[in-house]
């Protein structure tokens, strides 16, 4: 197995190389091995550990979350069960999100809506509305 630079890494996983070094300090990525000059050295488990990172993370995963599902792959006894389970709090975390933000929507419109977009701001409803008046 061939040792790359981070450089490299960070190339192949479509991520910086501060991305690299931060998912190293935060305990993602394991230490890698070292050259004879002290330069990190990574192998190609480490790509696909950050593709792994960076694809939990579009779904919303946090980088705690992320972590425990990582670490799930070192257990002997982990199954899909856990992680089904991980996934669908969290899918519950998003429908509540998605509720909020509807909410907000469905309460912002209106006032947008009555705005007369001229005028000043005494008789703007939606300043009025966040200063309690609506």
């Amino acid at each position: 197995m061939s040792r790359k630079t981070i450089g490299w890494v960070a190339k192949e996983a479509d991520v910086n190389v501060q991305t690299v070094l931060y998912y190293e300090r935060r305990g993602l990525l394991p230490a890698p091995s070292r050259s004879m000059h002290g330069y990190r050295l990574f192998d190609d488990t480490s790509v696909r550990r950050i593709r792994f990172i960076k694809r939990a993370q579009q779904l919303g995963f946090t980088l705690k979350q992320v972590m425990a599902l990582l670490a799930l792959q070192t257990e002997q006894d982990a199954s899909c069960a856990q992680v089904s389970s991980m996934a669908a709090n969290h899918l519950q975390e998003i429908e509540a999100k998605i509720h909020d933000l509807e909410r907000m929507r469905d309460a912002l419109m209106p006032l947008v809506e009555a705005c007369p977009k001229n005028g000043t701001l005494k008789t703007c409803p939606i300043m009025d509305a966040l200063a309690g008046g609506e």
